[in-house]
C-alpha cells in the first residue's frame, strides 16, 4: 500500500487574506464547498483576526454558521489570542490553529505582540482548553526560516518554541516559511531538529513559493518523513504584513507531484484544477499554480 500524505488546504484563509478585492461571504462559502468536494478533509476555513486589519477575513462567524456539519471534514480557525480562541469556540470550529511568530519584528507588525507574549497566549489558551474543553489546538511557527524585518531566523530560535509548545502538550506543530526563503537542505535540518525537540508531536510544514523553492521544500519534508503539508488551491496566498510575500505552493501542484510519485492524497486533481480556475475568474487573475495552467498528465483525474 502506498504512503499517504495529508494536505491541509489553507486557501480560504492564507490564500485570500492578501487579496485586494474583498470577497463576499457566499463566494468564500462556495470556495470552501468546492475544495471539500475536491477532497479537502482539513481546511483552514476562517481566521479570527481583527477585520479592520485584515478585511478579507471578515465574516468568520457567518461562514461557520452556513457550513453544514460534517464528521469527515475538519474546519480550522486561525487564532492569535484569547479573544480569537473565544470566537473560535463560539463559531463551532473543529480545530484552532494558534500562530506564534519566531521573531519579535514580525510578531509586533503581524500580531501586535512579541514572541514571548504570543507564547504566553498559547499557554493560556491550552490551559483554558484543558480546563473547559474546546477544539483541538495546533500551533504554527511563522517566519520559521526568515523574517522580512529581523532577517535570518536561526534553528535554535525555532527549536526553543517547538520544545515549549510540545511541553504544553500541543499535538501538532507546523513550521511555516511565511516569506518563501527556505531551501530543501535547511528544511531537512529543521525537520530533524523539530523532531528531537518534540518527539511526541506531529510535524506539519507550510511553504510559500515566493522564490520558486516551495515544491522542492515540500519534497525535502516528505523525504525527511513529514506526512502533513499545507497548500493553497491555485497557489493563492501571501501576508499583508510581509512585503513581497507571494502565494503558497499550489494544492494541485503538490497533489500532482505526490500522486505521480505513487503517494496517496485523497484529492481529485481535476476538481482542484476546476476550483482554481473558478477562483481565478472570481479574482480576475490567472492561477499561479502550474498544474492549473498545464493540466495533469496523462490526464487530470
Amino acid at each position: 500500500m502506498s504512503r499517504r500524505i495529508e494536505i491541509v488546504e489553507v486557501g480560504p484563509r492564507d490564500g485570500l487574506q492578501n487579496e485586494a478585492a474583498v470577497l463576499e461571504t457566499p463566494q468564500k462559502l462556495e470556495f470552501i464547498r468546492r475544495l471539500e468536494a475536491a477532497g479537502a478533509r482539513r481546511i483552514e476555513a476562517v481566521s479570527f483576526v481583527n477585520p479592520r486589519r485584515v478585511p478579507q477575513m471578515a465574516g468568520a462567524e457567518e461562514i461557520m454558521a452556513e457550513l453544514a456539519p460534517g464528521n469527515a471534514v475538519s474546519r480550522i480557525g486561525l487564532v492569535l489570542n484569547m479573544r480569537g480562541w473565544e470566537r473560535c469556540i463560539a463559531a463551532g470550529c473543529d480545530e484552532a490553529n494558534v500562530v506564534v511568530c519566531a521573531t519579535d519584528g514580525f510578531g509586533i507588525r503581524n500580531q501586535g505582540a512579541g514572541t514571548a507574549e504570543q507564547m504566553q497566549a498559547l499557554a493560556d489558551i491550552v490551559a483554558r482548553q484543558k480546563a473547559e474543553g474546546g477544539p483541538p489546538i495546533t500551533m504554527t511557527v511563522s517566519v520559521a526560516f526568515g523574517c522580512p524585518f529581523d532577517g535570518e531566523v536561526f534553528e535554535d530560535q525555532v527549536t526553543a518554541l517547538v520544545r515549549e509548545a510540545a511541553g504544553l502538550g500541543v499535538p501538532e506543530i507546523a513550521l511555516a516559511d511565511t516569506i518563501g526563503v527556505a531551501d530543501p537542505w535547511r528544511v531537512r535540518r529543521a525537520v530533524e531538529a523539530a523532531r528531537k525537540a518534540a518527539p511526541g508531536a506531529r510535524l506539519r510544514m507550510h511553504f510559500h513559493d515566493t522564490r520558486n523553492t516551495g515544491l522542492a521544500n515540500a519534497y525535502a519534508s516528505v523525504e525527511a518523513g513529514v506526512e502533513v503539508l499545507d497548500a493553497s488551491c491555485g497557489g493563492l496566498g501571501g501576508c499583508p504584513f510581509a512585503p513581497n510575500a507571494t502565494g503558497n505552493i499550489g494544492t494541485e501542484d503538490l497533489v500532482y507531484m505526490l500522486e505521480r510519485a505513487g503517494f496517496e492524497t485523497g484529492y481529485d486533481l481535476a476538481a482542484l484544477i476546476e476550483t482554481a480556475q473558478w477562483m481565478a475568474g472570481v479574482l480576475g487573475k490567472p492561477p499561479t499554480a502550474s498544474v492549473s495552467r498545464a493540466g495533469g498528465f496523462p490526464a487530470a483525474r
